[in-house]
Formats: C-alpha cells, sequence, structure tokens
C-alpha cells in the first residue's frame, strides 16, 4: 500500500513551527514528512527559508516513528557536496533508519547566492552525478580524494556515521532526469502525477520509492483557498522552466503578476473543502503508480487542514 506524506514547507513555516507541524503530522497518521531545502522562499509573502539541517535535528528529536525526507537538496553550487556529505550523515545517524535524503538539479533562486555560475541544465545534472559520486564515498568511511570536473576533496574521512547511508532518491521533471534516477539513484521524486516521468524511470530499470507532492489548500470554502494560494503560492502556476531560472523572489513575484486567479481555480491544486476532491488526487497519483503521496497544504493555516485530514481523509485511505 502507497505511504501518504505530509510537506512541512520551509518557504512559508518558521522553525519551531516546521517542528511543531511534524509532530502534528505524526499524531494524525501521516507516514512520513518531506521538507524542502531553500535559502530564499518563491515570493516574499511566503516569509520563511530556513536552515533545513538545523530543523532536521530538531525533527530527529522531536518524532519517533515519522519517516523524515528532504525534498529536495541540490549538493552541487550552493554547498560542496563533501559538506553536503557531512551534514546527510550525522542527520541519518540521528534518525536511525527513518531518514531518506532527496537530490536535485537546483534552482538559480537558491544556488546563485554565492556569485556562482548558474549552467545549464546538462551541466547541472553532470554536477549533480559527481556530487552524488563524492558523497557516496565519503559514506564509506574511508578518507577520500577526489579530483574530478566539478569538484576537489583532499583527504577527507566522515567520523560519524549512520550503521547504514541513506536511501538517496533523484528528483526529475523529465524522462532524461528520470532515466539517470533510475540509473544512479535509489529512487524517484517529483511533483504531481506525472505518468511520462515515472515511466521513463521505470524503463529504465528503477525499481525505489517513488515520491510525487500534490499541492491542495483547505479551506471552509473554495474561494478562501482560491484566494490564499493566490497570495502565498501563486508561483505554482509558472509555466515551463521559470522555477529553475528565475534567481529572487522579487523576479518570481514579477511573473506572477502574469497569474491571473482564475489560473488557479482552473489549475491543479486542490482547493476544493470535499473530502472527495482531496481522495481523488491522491487515488489518481497511487493509481498511476507512485507509493509515497505527499499533500502540501497551501498558506498560514495548517490546524485546519490536520483535523480536515484526521478526520476526513486519512480514515477513508486505509
Amino acid at each position: 500500500m502507497a505511504k501518504l506524506g505530509y510537506t512541512l514547507s520551509s518557504e512559508e513555516h518558521g522553525p519551531n513551527d516546521l517542528v511543531d507541524n511534524a509532530r502534528r503530522a505524526e499524531a494524525v497518521g501521516f507516514d512520513f514528512v518531506s521538507i524542502s531545502d531553500h535559502f530564499h522562499p518563491w515570493i516574499s509573502q511566503q516569509g520563511n527559508a530556513p536552515f533545513v539541517w538545523s530543523v532536521l535535528g530538531a525533527l530527529a528529536e522531536a518524532t519517533d516513528d515519522l519517516e523524515v525526507g528532504v525534498g529536495v537538496t541540490c549538493p552541487t553550487v550552493r554547498i560542496h557536496p563533501a559538506i553536503v556529505a557531512q551534514a546527510v550523515a550525522t542527520t541519518a545517524a540521528m534518525f536511525d533508519g527513518r531518514f531518506t535524503f532527496g537530490v536535485g538539479t537546483g534552482e538559480n533562486l537558491n544556488e546563485h547566492v554565492l556569485g556562482d555560475r548558474w549552467p545549464e541544465h546538462d551541466v547541472r545534472l553532470e554536477m549533480l552525478e559527481e556530487a552524488m559520486t563524492v558523497m557516496e564515498a565519503l559514506w564509506e568511511g574511508d578518507t577520500v580524494s577526489h579530483r574530478g570536473t566539478h569538484y576537489t576533496v583532499e583527504n577527507a574521512r566522515l567520523y560519524t556515521l549512520p550503521a547504514e547511508p541513506p536511501p538517496v532518491v533523484v528528483s526529475a521533471f523529465g524522462p532524461k532526469t528520470a532515466r539517470m534516477a533510475a540509473e544512479r539513484g535509489d529512487g524517484l521524486w517529483t511533483v504531481g502525477p506525472r505518468e511520462d516521468v515515472l515511466e521513463a524511470y521505470e524503463d529504465a530499470g528503477g525499481e525505489g520509492p517513488t515520491y510525487t507532492q500534490l499541492d491542495v489548500c483547505y479551506a471552509e470554502t473554495e474561494d478562501e483557498a482560491v484566494d490564499t494560494v493566490y497570495e502565498h503560492w501563486p508561483n505554482t502556476a509558472l509555466p515551463g522552466e521559470l522555477s529553475q531560472e528565475l534567481p529572487t523572489p522579487a523576479h518570481f513575484e514579477q511573473a506572477a503578476t502574469m497569474v491571473e486567479r482564475e489560473d488557479v481555480a482552473e489549475g491543479s491544486t486542490v482547493t476544493s473543502p470535499e473530502p472527495e476532491a482531496h481522495l481523488e488526487s491522491i487515488r489518481e497519483a497511487i493509481d498511476v503508480g507512485y507509493d509515497h503521496v505527499y499533500v502540501h497544504q497551501i498558506g498560514p493555516d495548517q490546524d485546519s487542514f490536520f483535523e480536515f485530514y484526521d478526520e476526513e481523509v486519512l480514515a477513508e485511505l486505509e
């Protein structure tokens, strides 16, 4: 049976609220949570971007059985993969088997902040593969020296390691990266019930867990939910590769002026207050073939969402 998860949206909530939300997710019966790794929010209205590795340490202590994943980290530009490897190893040791490490090629929004060049996607994919090689070598516990195309490591050894390295699940939005996920990763991570991405992953031999996020906004009325998405998450309606290429929240805010309220109402985000609309979205992703489906409640009101899912949704999926 598929596992159902909840999004810890770092762009919308501060660190202490994220910890409280994870506790609540575990209490109402979600199987796992995914936490985003951002330096900036998408737009300033979202208001947050705490350092994910600090929050993960608190989550390890605050939860008991809840599985936790990073969805996802870009270990290539903003932080050197050797440092990411140390962060992952420490985090995985704290979670004792409950941690999943998601990786992706990233967004300019988060990765340009040190003044590094933002390369085209094929180069970023090449960088990600090399970064994975560096991290995997360090997780073996040996002294590592690496002189590659993009990264250099000299005489590095990790002394704090988990009993087993965590699974590394690769984010993909197209067939090429999905094939890389099958060849180099331990699973697939994406957004929405994307059948083409899942098929490419499986056709390339991918057999690991498959994660997908669904955007929802529960409110008393659909109009209220649409208004909340329009105010707090208009970036969901931006087309193409804009989410990978725009460099600042201000640029996303400028792009979002092209988004109309009707675009939100007619888009893929579930804004209905009826349980069946939420159940249908989840079941569609499961029917496509995803075995880890998690929902992102957009906006500041998480309490109503938890009550609604506890009483009206989760029990129907058991």
